[in-house]
């Protein structure tokens, strides 16, 4: 299974949507919280080139955020960039 990490932030709806669907599914992931913690977020924001949370990497690739990660799920390509299919 490949490796996910979501970088997220506490009370961000759009990263409980993209974790919830991740759990729904039962992948493990690793969630970095970067609220406050603005070493953390410069590394989230290099790694993805993005500024929003979540940023949602899979197997060190960066796919978006929540709305992304929703869209790969309706298209049907979730499952096999998770290993699932």
């Amino acid at each position: 299974m490949p490796e996910v990490t979501v970088y997220t932030t506490p009370f961000c709806p759009y990263c409980v949507r993209a974790k919830r669907l991740l759990e729904k599914k039962g992948v493990p992931f690793t969630d970095i919280g970067v609220m406050g913690k603005p070493g953390l977020r410069r590394e989230m924001e290099a790694r993805s080139g993005g500024y929003t949370v979540p940023q949602i990497f899979i197997d060190g690739k960066p796919i978006g955020g929540s709305d992304e990660l929703v869209a790969f799920e309706r298209a049907g390509e979730l499952d096999r960039m998770l290993g699932l299919a």
